[in-house]
């Protein structure tokens, strides 16, 4: 069983966990988000795990963000901008984990 890590390739955060992944002898893939887009039913999936946390507020993206773009819904500013996802996105084992922490890693390692 594989497990998949959804962020963006040049993201240091999903390159260290799947780095981790693989050394720990699994399977991974990373499927960057901006090259292949989230469907709406894994978005929708995504937020039903996770809710507003999914959007990432201290990143660069959501900074250059005016305020009436800020107070779209979450599904209009992650469908618009992908790189406002909190990252990573890690399904291991049919389970959605948000993040690479420490009680991350314990469960997905």
């Amino acid at each position: 069983m594989s497990v998949t890590v959804y962020g963006l390739k040049t993201c240091d955060t999903c390159r260290k966990a799947v780095k981790e992944i693989a050394a720990a002898g699994q399977e991974v893939i990373l499927r960057d988000i901006r090259a292949e887009p989230l469907a709406e039913a894994e978005q929708a999936r995504f937020l039903a795990a996770f809710g507003e946390a999914l959007v990432n507020r201290r990143s660069t993206t959501w900074r250059t963000l005016s305020d009436a773009d800020r107070a779209e819904a979450p599904e209009r500013l992650l469908a618009a901008h992908p790189a406002l996802m909190k990252r990573p996105v890690i399904e291991s084992a049919g389970r959605l984990y948000l993040g690479w922490d420490q009680a991350v890693k314990a469960s997905v390692l």
